[in-house]
């Protein structure tokens, strides 16, 4: 069989997916081996959720961390990249909770927490298995024989061992704090699930009586009038002249009647905002809670975990939080204490899981410490921003080591608990009895500790369930029933998936990983909290380098979301386009910009039905226009056009390595020495060197755009466009064959070898079908080829081929061929006409001319092509003016002269107009006196460049007596 029938005419990008996937997986290509004797090169995928598909982001994170893995695999390092995925605890509980009220009318509650976790495993199951089918069907490189879970077997023993460790160091505290509460799923949620959102709502101004006046009140504006009712003080600024006079006096809390006092506070209160008085509320809102401790105010928590008001309320317990609202402000008003209500826009925080009011909450929690210690040694905090500032960790790009920087700089205990049932259950139980009890029964138990609780009694801590087992009756010792927050597991993700705390021979090697690439939205909840367990367990920094890629938004700057209609399946552009296209499209848009945009379309056909999936996985289905308006919106197949060029890319590469491949029938290796080389060949190797060199620097700097960008424009520009051109006279003469071969197999060797882990489908199959005819190559000795190119060593070539002679002679016949097609195609030469071009040059650009006089004249269908210093016009040609040279096609028989003229004369008037606003400039001595230099000089070569160019026109008009 032929290499013509071997290869199909189109590339198939789901036959090549399908053939070569399997292949790589079987063979062991992406196992990492830590006996094996190579420098490791470490990356831990950030666990995606197992709540549902991937979406385009993750898209974009796990096609970038494939290219370092491919890349670094193929300069022979010993690769792991850790593949896994997250229990996501208060997400996936919540989905799955709203399955079961959705399909059953059910709550957790009702089928209870060891019913509800089985159901939570199960949904786990199916949509892990989807991520990872996700991630293979993208060319994901992992070495799926290491797939981790947060909440398998190592996983949990990494996360009991680190709490214990915390609990011993006193780095752990049970207290009662303000949380963000969510009351639907009734749990303290992170700071990164909370959606902030502008919110027209009013602004209420109540007054506050002072107290023993019969007239004087203070008037406190408020967005949340119900929050008044745990009310301690009001505060305002000590410089304000209103109020000196009734600091440390009291005014009676609307309502209640409580008395509270009036404090000065020059932090919480501007005196120029309102009335400049402020209601604090210690137990609902985060900065009244400062200014309660720091004023040594009560904090009255008003609310239940259900979002109800508790008792402390008043008349207004048992009430929902929004009817408390509505009582209370139409009881002020009843009461003459209600001044006024106004239109107000509110920044309102709502649980992106629940999507309902996030409140301010008092609870107890537990808590990481993360400030100083007490001795002024560096805490948890700092320790994390040393590791930065020290360059042990870099983050790139360097401008999000700020927000990483600042936000540790607060020092804020970490919220490490959650009232949930899905996650690992804090492992603390509570005695209330007496230390001497306790001491007896565990003392000597290795693997537990106990000490005291804030409140009274005494926590114990276990690295085993079994350890308390046999205490817990007689002791009465009771289970905490919260859940660790997902961020801690998380954050022991780097060492945990590594054998931790065991001393494996993984965890030997490959730790500190190298990268991690995630994206700027967990920096700080995340990427700081992995730094701050890393060297707390390993005494290290858990990476070296951090990426932060690109956010995308659609085309008008909005997050993307398959419920708003505005997001794109990475599964249907794998589908529609394949998986290269996928990646050279996302790869492409990785700048270092801080968002990139991707305008959204629907999927129609060409009767302009729109393009529905009733649920990841089932098939796409066509619905009429007038139809499809009725469905969700999260049911429509999106794409971009962003998405074509990714696709139209492959199609080039595998069309023109098609024709090279054709052309290496009857190809034999051997040596080639370099006075065997063309200048063509010299010109292209020299280029190959360069776009090598540079993109294996944009790797080394996380440059995916410039990357994609730099191989894009060699593969497509230099060698489909032009050296492959270039040769095929070449390839068929039987004296220059052989040569012409050796380098177009080295360069095609080459390009596969680059684009691999960008492109991975298309450029193995290029492989494979080069080992078939050539399956020895390179320069100047051939060398057999690897038997996949996922394996091949990455290439570097020698200086040695760097020819800036030959780039300077082919950049002359590429300019020159350039300006006789645009002359054919502006005179509308035929194209079968044989034309007789003449090149007016000297010196160097006549050499180099000279020498490619062949190509020209294969290049632009010519007849001859003549290279001379000086000659007459003939009167009936076209004229192409270039800096060093001039091009002349005679058209005699060929062209309307009268159409010649006028086109001259109109280039002469566009020419003269230019020539008017350079001399303008020069001629203005403020300007040849104030610009820089190197602009002057710009202008003078430009005025001398057109100066030439008109008079040339001018000449040829002349002739031709216009």
């Amino acid at each position: 069989m032929s290499i013509a029938e071997h290869l199909p005419k189109q590339y198939d990008p789901r036959d090549a997916q399908e053939r070569w996937y399997p292949v790589w997986v079987d063979r062991g290509y992406f196992r990492a081996d830590p006996s094996r004797d190579a420098t490791p090169y470490t990356i831990v995928i950030p666990p995606p959720n197992v709540t549902g598909a991937l979406h385009l982001g993750h898209a974009l994170n796990n096609t970038l961390q494939d290219v370092l893995i491919r890349w670094r695999r193929m300069q022979g390092f010993d690769t792991l990249w850790m593949p896994g995925t997250d229990h996501a605890g208060i997400a996936t509980q919540a989905v799955v909770e709203k399955r079961l009220f959705t399909e059953e009318r059910k709550t957790r509650h009702d089928i209870g927490r060891e019913a509800l976790v089985q159901r939570i495993w199960a949904w786990k199951d199916e949509y892990e298995a989807r991520i990872l089918g996700q991630l293979r069907l993208m060319g994901c490189s992992c070495d799926w024989s290491r797939t981790r879970f947060t909440l398998d077997e190592g996983c949990s023993r990494a996360v009991r061992h680190t709490f214990f460790n915390l609990f011993q160091a006193g780095k752990i505290f049970r207290g009662k704090r303000l949380v963000n509460w969510d009351t639907q799923l009734r749990t303290a949620v992170a700071d990164d699930e909370i959606e902030y959102k502008d919110t027209e709502g009013l602004l209420w101004t109540i007054r506050y009586p002072v107290t023993g006046s019969e007239s004087e009140a203070l008037l406190v504006s408020t967005t949340r009038p119900e929050t008044m009712l745990g009310d301690t003080a009001v505060a305002v600024h000590p410089e304000d002249d209103r109020y000196q006079h009734l600091i440390g006096k009291t005014v009676t809390l609307p309502l209640l009647g409580r008395e509270i006092p009036v404090i000065a506070d020059a932090i919480l209160v501007d005196p120029k905002f309102g009335t400049g008085c402020v209601k604090v509320t210690p137990a609902h809102d985060p900065n009244d809670y400062q200014t309660g401790l720091r004023h040594h105010l009560p904090q009255i928590n008003l609310l239940n975990p259900d979002g109800t008001f508790n008792e402390n309320a008043g008349p207004y317990a048992g009430l929902d939080r929004r009817e408390v609202r509505k009582r209370v402000v139409a009881d002020l008003e009843a009461q003459g204490l209600l001044v006024k209500t106004e239109p107000y826009t509110n920044r309102v925080g709502y649980s992106d899981r629940s999507k309902t009011v996030i409140e301010p909450y008092l609870s107890d929690q537990w808590f990481v410490r993360m400030g100083d210690d007490p001795d002024g040694s560096p805490g948890f905090a700092q320790q994390a921003m040393d590791a930065v500032t020290s360059g042990r960790v870099r983050i790139h790009p360097e401008r999000y080591a700020k927000s990483y920087l600042d936000w540790l700089g607060e020092k804020r205990d970490w919220c490490i608990s959650r009232q949930l049932w899905w996650g690992h259950q804090i492992p603390i139980w509570y005695f209330d009895g007496e230390l001497d009890a306790l001491e007896a029964a565990l003392s000597g138990a290795e693997g537990v500790s106990w000490a005291p609780a804030e409140g009274g009694g005494w926590l114990v801590c276990a690295l085993d369930d079994q350890l308390i087992q046999g205490h817990s009756d007689r002791l009465g010792l009771r289970r905490d029933p919260d859940v660790l927050d997902t961020w801690f597991s998380s954050a022991l993700w780097p060492h945990s998936t590594l054998g931790w705390p065991e001393p494996t021979p993984e965890l030997k090697k490959y730790y500190p990983t190298s990268v991690l690439s995630t994206a700027r939205d967990i920096i700080t909840l995340w990427v700081a909290r992995m730094v701050i367990f890393g060297q707390f367990n390993m005494g290290d920094v858990p990476f070296r380098d951090v990426y932060i890629h690109s956010v995308i938004q659609d085309g008008d700057g909005k997050r993307m979301s398959k419920t708003a209609g505005n997001g794109i399946d990475p599964v249907d552009i794998i589908e529609t386009y394949g998986a290269d296209a996928l990646r050279f499209t996302l790869a492409s848009s990785a700048t270092e910009t801080q968002d990139l945009r991707m305008p959204v379309e629907r999927v129609t056909d060409d009767q302009g039905r729109i393009a529905t999936r009733k649920a990841p996985g089932q098939p796409i289905e066509f619905v009429p226009a007038d139809l499809a308006k009725d469905l969700p919106k999260e049911q429509f197949v999106n794409t971009s056009k962003k998405f074509e060029e990714g696709r139209t890319f492959p199609n080039k590469f595998w069309n023109a390595a098609r024709f090279a491949l054709i052309n290496l029938e009857g190809y034999t290796p051997g040596p080639v020495s370099p006075d065997e080389l063309a200048v063509e060949d010299r010109w292209i190797l020299s280029l190959l060197r360069r776009v090598s060199a540079e993109s294996t620097a944009d790797l080394e700097h996380f440059r995916f755009a410039d990357l994609a960008r730099g191989l894009r424009d060699f593969t497509w520009n230099e060698f489909c466009d032009w050296y492959v051109e270039f040769i095929k006279a070449r390839l068929r003469d039987d004296e220059t064959k052989a040569v012409a071969q050796r380098v177009l197999a080295t360069v095609l060797d080459g390009l596969c070898r680059l684009l691999h882990p960008v492109m991975p489908f298309v450029t193995e199959s290029v492989w494979q079908a080069m080992g078939s005819v050539a399956k020895a190559r390179g320069l100047p000795e051939p060398t057999e080829a690897a038997e996949s190119v996922c394996i091949a060593p990455w290439p570097s070539y020698p200086d040695s081929w760097n020819d800036p002679e030959a780039e300077f002679d082919v950049a002359q016949w590429q300019e020159k061929v350039a300006a006789l097609r645009n002359l054919r195609a502006e005179r509308d030469v035929p194209r079968d006409a044989k034309i007789e071009p003449i090149l007016i040059a000297q010196g160097r650009a006549a050499e180099a001319l000279a020498r490619g006089a062949s190509s020209i004249r294969a290049l632009v269908g010519a007849g001859s092509v003549s290279v001379v210093p000086s000659a007459d016009r003939p009167a009936e040609s076209a004229v192409a003016v270039l800096a060093d040279a001039e091009i002349v096609l005679p058209l005699a028989g060929l062209i309307d002269p009268k159409a010649e003229i006028a086109k001259l004369s109109k280039s002469r008037a566009d020419l003269e107009k230019q020539l008017g606003g350079v001399r303008s400039k020069l001629g203005n001595a403020s300007f040849v006196a104030r610009a820089p230099a190197e602009v002057v000089q710009q202008q003078r070569a430009r005025l001398a460049e057109l100066e030439a160019q008109l008079a040339a026109v001018s000449s040829r008009l002349a002739e031709l007596g216009g």
